[in-house]
């Protein structure tokens, strides 16, 4: 190869880890010809090639001395085209994330297990109402409704598909159910084989051996990322489950015949069994891959024999509905057996536990102090304001699709509303009155927007007359507005709460309305408020359809849709398996790998050098690796998020002790910035006027101040402000850099 190439490993190593939306390794190494060493082309360790020969000068790599080297992680997440098919997945990634929200405080071990066996079985059901979306679109609007003799299908202008199936099986609604039972089964298995797929690609990777003193904190247990038995069975039980909801909408109606009646029991047994199977703590039990343990037998062959029982009453349902199971029993809609009213309750009815549980998890975990490390978002029930939200997003999915189908096949209609039947596919009232929750929470989200602009005002107008005396007073209002608006982050945790009661308490409201009928949902204001949360869901739907579509295609899209798995999918799948893959299950024991490589001997030295998610990563990193390999590494982060985000709504993980452990483990600098929206000082935050105009002062050995912009010279304008950005630019950052350096290197 010609030109010059350091593939050496001893001495001083410069490990950069990128953080969100996949960013290049040129922009990572600062350099236009970056060369991959190690890895591959999804996740690669690369350095700096010169295609002009061997350079000169203090920053070019020497071979055995020092060098500068990047980790690519950004194909794990904003690189293949399956990226498309996650965005639906999104409430199944924040059940996983509201179980790493959970307190975890000494005395609460035994509710702390309670809480997540009902997160496990509330997983569980939010599978059942995704998959029942769409059983409920084909099998009930499409195969029960629109197939029915006289129904919309049966009209000029219906699809042609669609008149086949109704004019032919016309007598036999059971093989109508069973053929539209088709577009659930294929959905079932997607997300069967999606999660099969990302588990093999992406985090099918063994930890190496390390740990050491910090091992009781949760951060440093390599069993975190090590979950391949676990994920396994719970993949094997949500599978079955839904399977099952499938098989139960094709025999529901048809209860009252003997070989329905069957049918029904068997695959009801199916459901009982895998939320039975689901609340077992084994069940999501992640080992500790060095010590040999193994998980019961009983359990494998249990979630084995679930699996089987469901394929077997499903191809039992299949047959059976496709011979013919009779008439069936009357009705416009597709009749039921109660199982949907039934899951709706025990969703409820966990949701309520949960806030309680979570609620005394959180008195319990009560910090001591006004450390600012230990404040906890919305007071720690983050945890239950994340799993609302996973639940309202379901519904929001849910309900797009079904408006969709209904008008896409006829025109969707309220058991009350009047109009022509043959056209009209009904939805249940409880489905209008939840449509029209959608305007009063858009109207919530307004207000929000609106608080927190009038936040901004007044940060801005609280800063500006400090920051003339640095900047001066015609720059003052500018920077002292991009410090207003990055402060807004510190406010996540008010707008989620604020948003999550909003949709509760309208949620309350709408149901109690809809369970006592008081009044359809057609007329007047409710009438007003379904229609237009009804076009809303569909608008919803349509749009998620069309950014799929460009994510698919689009490279660039796909890095800006990236950053949101960037921070969702750095946690395991603890809770639900059919979520997009955690990434850090494969990055972390990479990057294990890797330091043990460049730092073999006392003579080498690694310092990680971590941007915003990447130094959330770098830190887990280090309390992984062995001790003796931790006196060879040094950390060095930069627009950090790990207290200002994940101390705040991961505390049982990265709050004081994790942190702690951290900074006991290897010497640390962190960079910030007050322009910066998402990082943040670790440990304190410093007054960067506190000195009289010389620059801030800190008695805290990790959080360094930068100032950002730069303070311009006499009669220059002001520079941009680089916001999260181009830290590695920084002269601070060679200055902190040289600090860490513990090895001698040549000049």
């Amino acid at each position: 190869m010609d030109g010059f190439l350091d593939d050496t490993c001893g001495g001083l190593t410069e490990l950069r880890v990128h953080g969100v939306s996949g960013t290049p390794p040129q922009t990572t190494l600062h350099h236009p010809h970056p060369w991959r060493v190690a890895g591959d082309a999804v996740t690669g360790f690369y350095r700096r090639w010169w295609p002009e020969g061997r350079p000169a000068g203090g920053d070019a790599d020497v071979p055995g001395a020092r060098r500068r080297e990047a980790y690519a992680w950004g194909g794990l997440t904003s690189g293949g085209r399956a990226l498309a098919l996650w965005l639906p997945l999104l409430p199944f990634s924040l059940v996983n994330l509201a179980y790493f929200m959970l307190p975890r405080p000494p005395r609460g071990r035994w509710l702390r297990r309670l809480a997540e066996a009902a997160l496990r079985l509330f997983a569980l059901l939010l599978t059942g109402t995704m998959v029942g979306a769409v059983t409920r679109a084909s099998v009930d609007l499409f195969g029960w409704q629109c197939t029915a003799p006289g129904r919309a299908c049966t009209l000029d202008g219906a699809p042609a598909f669609a008149r086949w199936l109704a004019e032919t099986q016309a007598a036999e609604p059971s093989r109508r159910l069973a053929v539209a039972a088709l577009a659930p089964l294929l959905v079932v298995g997607l997300l069967w084989w999606l999660g099969r797929r990302t588990w093999r690609r992406d985090e099918q990777t063994v930890v190496p051996p390390g740990g050491g003193p910090h091992a009781r904190v949760p951060l440093a247990r390599p069993r975190l990322w090590h979950g391949g038995a676990p994920v396994w069975r719970l993949r094997a039980v949500h599978v079955s489950f839904a399977a099952a909801s499938v098989g139960l909408a094709v025999s529901g109606p048809f209860a009252a015949t003997r070989a329905g009646f069957a049918l029904t029991v068997a695959n009801a047994a199916v459901q009982a069994a895998a939320a039975l199977l689901v609340v077992l703590p084994p069940i999501a039990r992640r080992l500790d891959p060095h010590t040999g343990a193994a998980a019961p037998a009983w359990l494998t062959w249990s979630c084995q024999g679930l699996r089987a029982a469901a394929a077997l009453a499903l191809a039992a349902t299949g047959c059976a509905a496709l011979a013919g199971l009779g008439p069936g029993a009357a009705g416009r809609q597709l009749p039921g057996i109660g199982a949907g009213a039934f899951q709706h309750a025990l969703t409820l009815g966990l949701g309520l536990f949960l806030l309680a549980a979570v609620g005394a998890l959180a008195v319990m975990d009560r910090p001591r102090g006004h450390d600012p490390v230990e404040r906890r978002a919305l007071g720690g029930l983050s945890a239950w304001a994340a799993l609302m939200l996973a639940a309202g997003t379901a519904n929001v999915l849910a309900l797009g699709l079904l408006f969709w189908t209904a008008g896409y096949l006829g025109e969707p209609g309220a058991p009350a509303s009047p109009g022509p039947l043959p056209v009209t596919l009904f939805l249940d009232d409880t489905i209008w009155w939840t449509a029209a929750l959608v305007p009063l929470v858009a109207l919530g989200a307004l207000a929000v927007a609106a608080v927190l602009w009038r936040a901004r005002r007044a940060e801005s107008a609280r800063l500006a007359p400090r920051v003339a005396h640095y900047y001066g007073e015609r720059n003052a209002q500018a920077v002292a507005a991009v410090w207003g608006f990055a402060a807004l982050t510190d406010r996540a945790g008010l707008v989620l709460g604020v948003l999550t009661g909003v949709g509760v308490a309208g949620y309350a409201a709408v149901t109690a309305a809809g369970h006592l009928g008081l009044f359809p949902p057609v007329n007047g204001l409710a009438g007003a408020l379904s229609s237009a949360g009804s076009w809303a869901l569909v608008a919803v739907g349509l749009g998620l359809v069309l950014i799929g579509r460009r994510t698919y295609r689009d490279s660039r899209l796909r890095r800006t849709v990236g950053i949101l798995w960037d921070v969702a999918t750095f946690w395991p799948r603890a809770v639900h398996p059919l979520g997009p893959p955690c990434y850090a299950e494969r990055v972390v024991p990479e990057l294990v790998a890797r330091v043990g490589r460049l730092a073999r001997t006392d003579q080498d030295q690694v310092i990680v050098s971590g941007h915003s998610q990447g130094s959330v990563i770098a830190a887990a990193l280090v309390l992984q690796l062995k001790p003796e390999l931790r006196r060879r590494v040094a950390l060095l982060t930069h627009g950090s998020p790990l207290r200002r985000l994940y101390a705040a709504f991961f505390p049982a993980w990265f709050g004081a002790e994790g942190l702690a452990a951290v900074r006991a483990a290897v010497p640390w600098h962190n960079l910030y910035r007050l322009s910066d929206p998402i990082g943040g000082p670790v440990f304190r935050r410093l007054d960067p006027f506190a000195a009289a105009g010389h620059g801030p002062v800190s008695d805290d050995p990790v959080d360094r101040y930068c100032w950002d912009p730069r303070r311009p010279a006499l009669g220059e304008p002001l520079p941009e402000a680089r916001w999260h950005s181009d830290y590695w630019l920084e002269p601070s950052y060679d200055v902190a850099f040289d600090r860490l350096v513990r090895v001698k290197t040549p000049a």
